[in-house]
C-alpha cells in the first residue's frame, strides 16, 4: 500500500515538472511583461562619446588653441598685413589640429551669438580692472564687430578642443575710428575669457609692465605660472617692442605667449603660438 502511494507521489511530482517546464516560462514571462508594460523605466547609461567635451585643464585649452592658430601663418594685426582669416568653412594644418568654423548653433552650455558682445564687455572690464588694458578702451557694439564662432580641434582626440569666438572690428568704410578700440580678439565660448587680444590706445611702451601684465593676464585665465621665453632669434617679431613668455601644460607641451606694441599705430596686443 504504502508502495503504491509512493509511486502516485512520483507520478504526480513528474506531472507537476513537466507542467512548469511546458507553460512556466510563459508564465513568467508574462509576470515580467506585466510590470514592465505601461511603466516608465529610467535607466543612467555612461558612454564613452557622452558630454560635448572633455573637461581640459586652462594650459590644455591654451595649448591646442595656439596650435590650431599657428596654421594661419598670419600675425594678427594690420601691422603684418592683417592676420588670422578663418573665413574657410574649413581649415587644416599640416599635422595634427584643425581650425573649424562652427556653422551649428553653440551649444547650451556655450555663449551664442547674442551673448557674445555683452561677454566681450564683461571681459574687457575685468581687463580694465586688473591693469591688463588701460580705461579708455571702448565698449564693444554688435554693428561695429563681426563675430564667428570656431573650435580649435586636437584631430587625433577630437573631444579634446576649445570652442572660441573671434571677434573684429568692422574695417569698412576705412575712416572706421579705431582710436581706444578693440581691434581683434579671441575669447572663449565656454566662460567668456580673453585668449588674445590687440587694442589700440595712447599708451607708449615705456608705460607697459610686460612681466605684470602677462602674470595678471594667467592668472585671470587660470593659467600656470608663466616663464621668461629666451631666443637667439631677433627677427620673431615685427616690431621691436615685445617681450614673450612660455607656459607649460601636465604633459609638457609649451605654448608661448607674446605681449607687444606697434609704436607706428598705438597698438597693444597679447598673442599666442606654438
Amino acid at each position: 500500500m504504502k508502495k503504491h502511494i509512493l509511486n502516485l507521489a512520483l507520478v504526480a511530482l513528474t506531472v507537476v515538472v513537466v507542467a512548469l517546464s511546458v507553460w512556466g516560462p510563459e508564465a513568467m514571462a508574462k509576470y515580467r511583461d506585466r510590470d514592465m508594460f505601461d511603466t516608465v523605466n529610467v535607466a543612467t547609461e555612461e558612454t564613452e562619446g557622452s558630454g560635448y567635451r572633455y573637461q581640459l585643464s586652462p594650459d590644455d585649452k591654451l595649448y591646442i588653441l595656439s596650435r590650431c592658430l599657428d596654421s594661419q601663418d598670419a600675425p594678427g594685426t594690420e601691422q603684418s598685413a592683417l592676420t588670422r582669416e578663418p573665413d574657410a568653412a574649413y581649415q587644416e594644418l599640416a599635422g595634427s589640429y584643425a581650425f573649424i568654423a562652427n556653422r551649428n548653433d553653440p551649444s547650451d552650455s556655450e555663449i551664442t551669438g547674442e551673448e557674445i558682445y555683452e561677454a566681450a564687455n564683461d571681459g574687457l572690464a575685468r581687463l580694465k580692472e586688473l591693469g591688463i588694458l588701460p580705461e579708455e578702451i571702448r565698449d564693444v557694439q554688435a554693428g561695429a564687430y563681426d563675430a564667428a564662432l570656431y573650435s580649435a580641434i586636437d584631430v587625433p582626440e577630437p573631444r579634446n578642443n576649445v570652442a572660441v569666438w573671434k571677434l573684429s572690428l568692422i574695417g569698412t568704410p576705412r575712416n572706421t575710428d579705431k582710436e581706444n578700440r578693440l581691434i581683434d580678439a579671441y575669447i572663449d565660448a565656454d566662460d567668456g575669457r580673453i585668449y588674445e587680444f590687440y587694442v589700440r590706445s595712447q599708451m607708449k611702451w615705456e608705460e607697459i609692465d610686460a612681466d605684470r601684465l602677462v602674470r595678471q593676464w594667467a592668472d585671470y585665465m587660470g593659467l600656470s605660472t608663466p616663464e621668461d621665453y629666451e631666443s637667439e632669434n631677433p627677427l620673431l617679431e615685427t616690431t621691436p617692442c615685445y617681450q614673450k613668455y612660455v607656459f607649460t601644460n601636465e604633459n609638457g607641451d609649451r605654448t608661448i605667449v607674446t605681449v607687444g606694441f606697434y609704436e607706428g599705430i598705438g597698438e597693444l596686443f597679447l598673442k599666442i603660438s606654438r
